[in-house]
């Protein structure tokens, strides 16, 4: 099943710093999960002056549990980088 996830930084003085700090991390742990077959795409969600302020993510898993799994994982959590996230079950438009 593919999955839509948006996640919003905090927006603590420290928040920027603490996202620059294991984002290397962050981008090797997609291309894990594009190796895998789980990244289909993402990236950094800007505010108006381009400075980062979350993250778009479209994965695909077989089950809730394994995307579950990954979330206990991510960088991005466990480096308090995200604050609020919200998944979505997808379907991707066939056009």
């Amino acid at each position: 099943m593919q999955y839509v996830l948006h996640a919003y930084d905090y927006t603590d003085e420290q928040a920027l710093n603490r996202r620059l700090a294991v984002r290397t991390q962050h981008l090797d742990g997609a291309r894990q999960l594009k190796t895998a077959g789980h990244f289909i795409l993402g990236g950094a969600l800007l505010d108006a002056a381009g400075k980062m302020i979350g993250s778009m993510m479209l994965l695909d898993f077989d089950s809730e549990e394994q995307l579950n799994n990954w979330l206990q994982t991510e960088v991005y959590i466990t480096g308090k980088v995200w604050e609020r996230i919200d998944i979505k079950p997808f379907r991707q438009a066939e056009i």
